[in-house]
C-alpha cells in the first residue's frame, strides 16, 4: 500500500477543471517547484525550476517597465493638455495688458507659482532688465533652460522670490532688431524643474508665446 496521502476528492476535482488556477498563482507555482526539488534530492539540479525563476525575474522587470512607461505616458499627456489650456488663454488677449493678465492666470493652469516676462530695454508693461541681462542670468544658449535654486530673484520672479526653489527659463526671439526677451515659470518645488526633464512642450509655448508678442512689441 502506498504511504503517499491521496488528496482530496474535491480539492482534486477543483483542479482538474480549472488547472490554469493553478498556473497563473506564482504562490502556488512555487511550492510546488520546491515540493519536486525536495522530491529529487540534494544531488540534482532542477533545470526547469531555475528557468522559470529567471523568467518570472525578467517578466517582474519588465512589468516594472511597462508601469513606468505608462506613467510616463499619462504624464506627458496632463502636461500637453495644460499647455493647450494655458495658450487657448494668451489668446484671447487683445493687447499686450490682456496678455500679461492672461500670463498671470497660466500660472494657475500650469501649477507654477509665477510666470513673469522680462525684455532688456524696458517696456512700459513687461519688467524691464538692462542689456545683457538674459544671457548673464540664463548663462546658456539653450532656448530652454530647466533648473534649481536655492532662491529666488526679486526682479526676476516677482513676490515669490524668497520661496522659488526651481524655474523655468524660456528664451524668446521676437524678431530682427528686437531686444532679448525670458518667459520665466517659477515654482517653490525643488522638483517642478530639473535638467533632466524634456523642453518640447516648453519651447512650443515659448514659440507661442514669441509669435503673439510680435503683434505688440516691435
Amino acid at each position: 500500500m502506498s504511504s503517499t496521502p491521496k488528496i482530496d476528492d474535491a480539492l482534486r476535482a477543483a483542479i482538474l477543471s480549472r488547472p490554469d488556477v493553478i498556473l497563473d498563482d506564482p504562490d502556488v507555482m512555487h511550492a510546488l517547484i520546491a515540493a519536486n526539488a525536495g522530491a529529487m534530492g540534494d544531488n540534482i539540479i532542477d533545470l526547469r525550476g531555475v528557468a522559470m525563476a529567471r523568467m518570472e525575474n525578467r517578466l517582474g522587470q519588465l512589468e516594472d517597465t511597462h508601469a513606468s512607461v505608462i506613467a510616463a505616458a499619462y504624464d506627458n499627456l496632463a502636461g500637453t493638455q495644460q499647455i493647450q489650456r494655458a495658450i487657448l488663454l494668451l489668446m484671447e488677449a487683445t493687447d499686450l495688458t490682456g496678455f500679461q493678465s492672461a500670463l498671470d492666470a497660466a500660472a494657475d493652469i500650469l501649477r507654477v507659482d509665477a510666470i513673469r516676462l522680462l525684455i532688456e530695454g524696458g517696456h512700459a508693461t513687461l519688467v524691464p532688465v538692462d542689456p545683457g541681462f538674459v544671457q548673464h542670468y540664463v548663462k546658456q544658449d539653450k532656448p530652454v533652460t530647466l533648473r534649481q535654486i536655492p532662491a529666488g530673484s526679486a526682479l526676476v520672479h516677482g513676490d515669490h522670490a524668497a520661496a522659488v526653489r526651481s524655474e523655468g527659463c524660456l528664451r524668446l526671439d521676437l524678431g530682427t532688431g528686437s531686444a532679448p526677451a525670458l518667459l520665466v515659470m517659477a515654482s517653490t518645488d525643488p522638483q517642478m524643474f530639473n535638467p533632466q526633464q524634456g523642453t518640447d512642450l516648453l519651447a512650443f509655448f515659448a514659440g507661442v508665446v514669441e509669435r503673439m508678442l510680435r503683434r505688440w512689441i516691435p
